[in-house]
């Protein structure tokens, strides 16, 4: 019997006591939880994570509305530098027990609140884990450290435009001049 592993960063709520809660929530992630984020995501660093959010009921669904907050740093892609990154983003997150799904052959239509949806066991959701995607998400991807364009030339990486099709035609062009 598999049982899956707790996440890293883990503050759960039961379904049935979400209505007792306070109206507004806050999670910070420790220093434990931040260094095994960092890892998990392979970052350099994560020195804040943080959220502040509402949970509520609407549509047999429990809605998080809030906000993450992370100061992160990311390797660059091409020198492998901590390139830091600020993330303050909102998020809308639908939290839907597992195997409630539309009836075959029937459409379901989806709108702007509906794009962010976690699926749960209808007991327990846990906000630790689903604050930790959203900052991964919300993560800029391929960061560029700024002297990332020099190191790739210097080691004879073409630019966008030097590898276009079109290069040899421009080169043609400016040779003609």
């Amino acid at each position: 019997m598999s049982t899956t592993p707790t996440p890293e960063f883990s503050r759960t709520y039961k379904a049935d006591q979400i209505v007792r809660l306070p109206e507004t929530l806050n999670i910070v992630a420790d220093e434990a939880e931040r260094a095994a984020l960092t890892k998990r995501f392979g970052l350099v660093s994560i020195d804040r994570l943080e959220a502040d959010y509402a949970l509520s009921i609407e549509d047999e669904a429990i809605v998080a509305r809030g906000r993450v907050r992370a100061a992160i740093a990311q390797p660059c892609v091409a020198t492998g530098a901590p390139v830091p990154e600020t993330i303050d983003s909102d998020f809308l997150l639908r939290f839907v027990v597992e195997g409630d799904e539309a009836p075959e052959g029937e459409e379901l239509e989806l709108d702007a609140e509906d794009c962010d949806i976690i699926g749960y066991d209808g007991h327990v959701i846990d906000m630790g884990e689903a604050v930790a995607e959203t900052m991964a998400l919300a993560m800029t991807p391929f960061p560029r450290s700024p002297d990332a364009d020099a190191y790739l030339k210097e080691a004879g990486v073409l630019s966008e435009e030097q590898a276009s099709p079109f290069a040899a035609l421009l080169g043609l062009k400016d040779g003609k001049k």
